[in-house]
């Protein structure tokens, strides 16, 4: 009994009730309100203001104070996300199930109950508790005697009163089956009598109901689509074109040819064929286990949720068979930490022997986004020349802009060696037209440039290094000013956040950018397609898994992050909020966010911003902040195609909204192109720092 003290005449029911001694009251609702207030994303004020209800049970004489429906449903269902999404779990409770023979047929109600799969059930068992029953129905000594329809509708009552349960504690004949399942969406059968369950069948492919049955020996499960197969035949043509009423006046010892047919004798465990030999001499009955059945009534219950989803179900059968699954036990390959160096001693680790070789390994120490080295080099007797290889690039490097800024790293690079060895000439960017993908040549001389030279060193020590920052994060005038002067020099321009609410403003618009990342197919195969494992991978391109710094808990998390089935869920679900976990916090924690522009968005641009970006990230270096790199997905998208080019049509707008946030954030006009952001920060060493390709793999030197 449901009482809405809210309407008078449940209000006096209750207050019949509550004044009897013998009835047991039992009010927790404060606990499941503050435990509905604690559901992500909140829920809404109408929830937690709807009305409770109390409901009696007369089998327990006992009232219990509850939340309204709506709010009951959601917090008692709330655990099931996301393996049932929210929207799934309101079309899943539309659907109207019967199960027919509530032995098996208890447990799987009560599952289907307990995951939310209906919102309509209809039980039916002429059968009552025996003693016997209980090594395998969820009962007890007291409800010996009781009705097992009955049982079994008490029992989900007491998981969820508001469900609607009907009960045909008479069991179903001719007459009764055609109410029984008209208007059914699913037909659990599972009941003992041969000609039942043919019945069944006949009627439910007559009002096109699928029939789900589970038979508890080695697992098996059965399907049957008569929603969407009206004429196939009952049992799969196992009976041939047999109906109920050919067995009337069959004896038990006649009907067993049929049974035999239905259960497969062949494929039965041979525990359960050898007992179907003993019956009524060492047996009564087949046996059947209590784990079977509750493995059974978790696969039907998947079945439902597959067919109430839409999701594909074939008619058929499987078995899943966990003594066959035992059997094939296996132990996992154990993990093997990666060692994890000590810092890395900050020098060129090429022996060279003269200067022009310094200028090519200086080069090939430039930064690259995810470490993908996009050029080669070709050294002459007078010039290096700097080529671009579309063959490393990725989709983020839309129109190889992100390639052309490496490459402008490189060449800045090149420069300092260049002219720390006495050799430093003037330099050509773009164009070659007989050379199309030439970014830049460095011509060699006798020059020398004192402020270039001083950046050799700190150029050779440059790394990423994304360690969690330590101190006081906060930058000093000078620092500042230096910072912009090295930019500037390069002919970019340095936009500087170091106001704290700002920082953490865009540390949410960079982990907004990561998850879109995270869910964009392409995307995604790229980012982990970067990454390197020690031990697995060569580790001279690419992302070395160890300069990420990440701790147990976030590996571990990537693990489940590389799998693309599971990105494609989370952006079917419209979720995936914690991919950008990592860099919101570390982000947010920065002492500054740098942002490098140019003034437009040609290949010389790139190439120049690349430049401010080295030379601003070697000066960072020098005055000892922590570097890290950060690269929203919109870097490189200039046109509104480029977006829709990285993340599809439906994401484009939410990223060309964080776009113009981000734009708006460090007041970047809309002529500027952006270069590149990076996090600094004041940190410890970093553990470890990402190799390069070797020189012969890089360069093509000259005969001789």
């Amino acid at each position: 009994m449901l009482l809405d003290l809210q309407q008078p005449a449940d209000a006096a029911r209750f207050e019949t009730l509550r004044s009897e001694e013998c009835i047991e009251v039992l009010d927790h609702l404060e606990d499941q309100r503050r435990a509905l207030g604690r559901l992500v994303p909140k829920v809404a004020p109408t929830l937690v203001d709807e009305a409770p209800r109390w409901v009696y049970y007369p089998w327990r004489r006992a009232l219990v104070h509850v939340l309204g429906p709506q709010g009951f449903a959601l917090l008692r269902l709330d655990r099931n996300r996301n393996k049932i999404t929210r929207p799934e779990q309101a079309a899943l409770a539309r659907q109207r199930i019967g199960v027919v023979g509530l032995s098996v047929g208890h447990a799987i109600a009560f599952t289907l109950a307990l995951e939310g799969l209906c919102g309509e059930l209809r039980l039916a068992d002429f059968d009552e508790i025996e003693l016997s029953n209980l090594n395998r129905i969820p009962a007890t000594v007291l409800d010996l005697g009781v009705n097992k329809a009955v049982l079994a509708a008490r029992r989900i009552a007491e998981l969820d009163p508001y469900l609607p349960v009907k009960v045909w504690p008479e069991g179903l004949d001719e007459a009764s089956m055609e109410s029984f399942i008209g208007g059914l969406d699913v037909v659990v059968e599972e009941c003992d009598s041969l000609d039942i369950k043919l019945l069944v069948r006949e009627v439910a492919r007559r009002h096109r109901v699928p029939v789900v049955m589970d038979t508890s020996d080695r697992g098996l499960l059965d399907v049957e689509r008569f929603d969407l197969e009206p004429e196939r035949l009952l049992f799969h043509g196992l009976l041939g074109d047999l109906r109920a009423a050919d067995l009337k006046g069959l004896s038990t010892h006649d009907k067993v040819p049929f049974v035999l047919r239905i259960l497969e004798p062949e494929l039965l465990s041979a525990r359960m064929a050898a007992s179907m030999a003993e019956i009524d001499y060492t047996v009564t009955t087949w046996p059947q286990l209590g784990g079977d059945i509750m493995l059974g009534a978790a696969s039907v219950a998947s079945a439902v949720r597959r067919i109430g989803r839409g999701d594909p179900l074939a008619s058929g059968r499987v078995r899943l068979d966990l003594a066959e699954g035992l059997d094939a036990i296996s132990s996992p390959e154990p993990v093997v930490a990666p060692e994890i160096p000590a810092a890395i001693a900050r020098s060129s680790t090429i022996e060279l022997d003269a200067p022009r070789l310094s200028v090519l390994a200086a080069a090939r120490l430039a930064p690259s986004g995810g470490n993908s080295q996009p050029w080669a080099f070709e050294l002459g007797e007078g010039e290096m020349s700097i080529d671009l290889v579309p063959e490393r690039s990725s989709a983020m490097d839309v129109a190889l802009r992100g390639s052309y800024v490496a490459a402008g790293a490189a060449l800045f690079n090149a420069r300092v060696a260049a002219s720390a060895g006495g050799i430093l000439g003037s330099y050509d960017l773009l164009p070659d037209p007989a050379r199309p993908l030439r970014a830049a040549t460095l011509h060699f001389g006798e020059g020398h440039d004192e402020a270039l030279s001083a950046q050799y060193e700190a150029m050779l020590a440059r790394c990423t290094n994304r360690r969690a920052p330590s101190g006081v994060q906060r930058l000093d005038e000078g620092t500042i000013a230096a910072l912009h002067a090295a930019v500037g020099e390069e002919g970019g321009r340095l936009r500087l956040c170091t106001e704290p609410e700002a920082i953490r403003h865009g540390a949410a618009l960079l982990g907004e950018s990561d998850r879109l990342r995270f869910l964009a197919p392409t995307l995604h195969r790229e980012m982990m397609g970067e990454l390197s494992w020690p031990g697995v991978d060569a580790l001279d391109l690419g992302l070395d898994v160890r300069t990420l710094e990440l701790d147990g808990s976030d590996m571990a998390k990537l693990a489940v992050a590389k799998r693309g089935d599971v990105m494609a869920q989370l952006a079917a679900w419209g979720g995936g909020g914690a991919l950008g976990e990592v860099t919101r916090e570390r982000v947010g924690s920065s002492a500054a966010l740098a942002v490098v522009t140019v003034p437009g968005a040609s290949p010389r641009d790139y190439l120049q911003g690349g430049a401010a970006v080295e030379r601003l990230w070697i000066t960072a270096s020098k005055l000892g902040l922590a570097t890290q790199p950060v690269s929203p997905v919109f870097l490189f998208a200039v046109e509104p195609a480029d977006q829709v080019g990285l993340v599809g049509e439906d994401a484009a707008p939410a990223l060309a909204a964080l776009s113009e946030d981000f734009r708006q954030l460090f007041k970047i006009p809309s002529e500027e192109q952006l270069i590149l952001l990076l996090r600094l920060s004041h940190a410890p060493e970093p553990t470890a720092r990402s190799q390069r390709l070797s020189i012969s793999e890089l360069v093509k030197l000259p005969h001789g």
